[in-house]
């Protein structure tokens, strides 16, 4: 198996060798990631301007490193299209940071495994709390294990996981609510510095991701790429017959 690893973290982050060394036992591994932190990126990506690709020496040699002045996004494009490789299976992150709720659509972690869909790879995003990682990567084993003996890259080729610290247990979730909100705080001429207060909503609803990962729960999500309602879209198609209908008429 070729497994490409991503982040939003960049290439400083402290957990991204460790997690390549944890990979290595499924398949060949290779790193591609921003040059710079590329947090609430989400799916951006560069149409206009080049950006520097480079190959990043490390102590592994088995593993390759390559660092892309881009987005997540950008990087697994770059992999796949620029690099002219092919590979298996995505895992983006481990995040510094949670990825859950409303907050999966700012997030470059997501952005990168969303990328890889398109290119009909499946994928997973692993985050966790700050100053969380020694944790996350002594629960990998249990959440590979969790995700072998329940099939889940067969039911889903797309999986956003939240690793809590002390987990007790992993749950299948669904996207939960926000769970912070927005501050912007003078800094002084015409300055504001973006930043968010946890909301620390009460658990009530171990099937939301918020819910489960606040009760110290492992949250494994699918995720799909296609964002249409189907429910409304199975009940208004009958008007494209209606239409249709109309237009044939009006022909005659």
């Amino acid at each position: 198996m070729k497994i490409l690893i991503t982040n939003d973290d960049g290439i400083s982050s402290e957990v991204l060798l460790p997690l390549a060394k944890w990979a290595k036992q499924f398949g060949e591994v290779t790193i591609v990631v921003p040059k710079y932190e590329q947090s609430g990126k989400s799916h951006c990506v560069e149409f206009r301007k080049a950006y520097e690709v480079k190959r990043v020496p490390v102590d592994d040699p088995d593993v390759k490193v390559y660092t892309v002045d881009s987005s997540p996004a950008d990087c697994v494009r770059f992999a796949l299209v620029g690099m002219q490789t092919s590979f298996d299976f995505v895992i983006s992150g481990i995040n510094k940071g949670l990825n859950m709720g409303v907050d999966i659509l700012y997030s470059g972690t997501l952005g990168a495994i969303f990328e890889a869909a398109t290119y009909g790879l499946p994928a997973v995003a692993l985050s966790t709390r700050s100053g969380g990682f020694s944790e996350s990567m002594e629960a990998l084993d249990e959440i590979k294990d969790f995700f072998v003996v329940h099939d889940l890259m067969k039911k889903s080729s797309l999986y956003n996981v939240n690793i809590p610290l002390h987990h007790k247990g992993i749950k299948i979730t669904r996207m939960g609510d926000r769970y912070y909100a927005d501050e912007f705080i003078p800094q002084g001429n015409d300055l504001y510095m973006p930043a968010y207060k946890d909301l620390r909503m009460e658990a009530t609803n171990m099937e939301y991701d918020v819910d489960a990962v606040y009760s110290g729960f492992v949250s494994v999500t699918p995720m799909k790429l296609d964002r249409t309602n189907l429910n409304v879209f199975d009940e208004l198609k009958a008007l494209n017959d209606a239409a249709k209908g109309i237009t044939e008429a009006d022909n005659h």
